[in-house]
């Protein structure tokens, strides 16, 4: 399955219009047919002020509909701590800015309302790689000791999915070497405290095997539909 574009509570951008206010030098008192004439062409530029658009700009009924949030295939996702979220955020922004590695999503970011295994499918499932942040409060939390071991095991079961799950120690609150689970060691880990670290990235995040786990990803998801239409078609 794809996953549906999400972010978490994006600010809200506030416009603020300064209005200048003119003071009116006019004389107090005028003749009638000056007034007359003030009103008429007064009358006339808003009728041409209403009829006239703005260079460049489109009427309402020319303005193009934005296109609805498709599935999107993403390149990675980040799997972590729940009080990693921020360390999260940074580490996506760091790939998505700095390496053009984009577009990518991490674990916080997926639907709400849904269960926490089909959120982990879908993320697994719906990325070419799974970043395993490894903090400090990475095995502090069960749910992350499952998350990486159902990533280790999809890798292991799907042939398109190998050396797709990639541990990754941050800057900030590392999970030591020593005390990383052995299934992880076994991994060649991102260090980005590394000065090889840009090496790394660009070996790891090929656009190539992307565009190879985008095309089995669709292919899976036309299938599925496929199943779908052809059930409801029956019944």
């Amino acid at each position: 399955m794809g996953i549906g574009k999400s972010k978490i509570d994006p600010c809200p951008l506030s416009l603020s219009w300064n209005k200048s206010h003119s003071v009116d030098r006019s004389p107090k008192y005028e003749s009638k047919s000056t007034k007359s004439k003030a009103i008429s062409l007064s009358v006339q530029a808003e009728q041409s002020s209403s009829t006239e658009e703005p260079a460049g700009q489109k009427g309402p009924e020319e303005a193009e509909e934005m296109p609805e949030d498709e599935e999107v295939f993403f390149k990675f996702v980040i799997l972590h701590a729940e009080n990693d979220i921020s360390e999260a955020l940074r580490v996506q922004d760091l790939l998505q800015d700095g390496f053009g590695i984009k577009p990518g999503i991490i674990f916080a970011e997926m639907p709400c309302g849904r269960q926490h295994l089909q959120n982990l499918d879908d993320a697994v499932n719906g990325s070419a790689w799974t970043i395993l942040l490894l903090t400090e409060n990475f095995l502090r939390d069960t749910w992350c000791r499952f998350q990486f071991y159902s990533s280790l095991m999809n890798s292991v079961n799907r042939q398109h999915k190998y050396n797709s799950v990639i541990p990754m120690r941050p800057l900030n609150n590392p999970l030591p070497r020593e005390r990383t689970p052995f299934a992880l060691r076994t991994i060649n880990a991102l260090e980005e405290g590394s000065r090889g670290f840009h090496i790394q990235v660009e070996r790891i995040f090929q656009e190539s095997v992307y565009k190879t786990q985008q095309s089995l990803w669709r292919e899976t998801r036309n299938v599925m539909e496929t199943k779908c239409t052809t059930h409801d078609w029956l019944l």
